[in-house]
């Protein structure tokens, strides 16, 4: 994920920014189904913990996925 958006040829864009959200769908949806499986067995620190790593994630592919967005429309792609 440390590429060069500026570098990348605008069809490398595109599947990356594609690889992102399905990467951040499926760490949503893994995120949910253990969540929601294991909340009950353990304990409220660990809970915590899981969240904002959970959340750390998602922030990061947010931000990775409105770079490459932004870098698009710049070249008029998106």
């Amino acid at each position: 994920m440390n590429k060069n958006l500026a570098d990348m040829a605008t069809d490398a864009l595109k599947a990356e920014c594609a690889r992102l959200k399905d990467s951040l769908c499926d760490l949503e949806d893994m995120h949910l189904f253990t969540f929601g499986k294991t909340s009950a067995h353990i304990g409220a620190e660990m809970a915590q913990n899981m969240q904002s790593e959970f959340e750390d994630e998602c922030r990061g592919y947010s931000e990775r996925i409105a770079e490459i967005e932004k870098v698009l429309k710049g070249r008029g792609a998106l």
